[in-house]
């Protein structure tokens, strides 16, 4: 199990919070949330919670503190791929 981080830093302004913005998912939800509490991310700023989309938007601030704390880096490309790898699990373990 792993949890990752994007690189996609795209700039866009959250409420008052002007930012760069990257992806942090992770292979199971237990672990995206067990993680973001590390981070001090609330479980409320969950994104497409239950799919296997599900993730949080990090700042690069809190890329970085997810780096050091043992997420995997993916590039934005790679994104994609892990996603659709979660889906096939999610999935297979839906119907075992």
């Amino acid at each position: 199990m792993a949890t990752y981080v994007d690189d996609m830093r795209r700039r866009a302004t959250v409420g008052r919070c002007s930012a760069r913005w990257s992806h942090l998912i992770a292979d199971t939800t237990e672990e995206l949330l067990d993680f973001a509490k590390v981070l001090g991310l609330s479980p409320e700023w969950i994104q497409k919670p239950g799919t296997h989309r599900e993730h949080f938007d990090v700042t690069d601030g809190m890329r970085i503190r997810a780096l050091a704390y043992g997420a995997v880096p993916i590039t934005f490309q790679e994104l994609t791929a892990v996603t659709r790898r979660i889906r096939a699990e999610r999935r297979g373990a839906e119907s075992a």
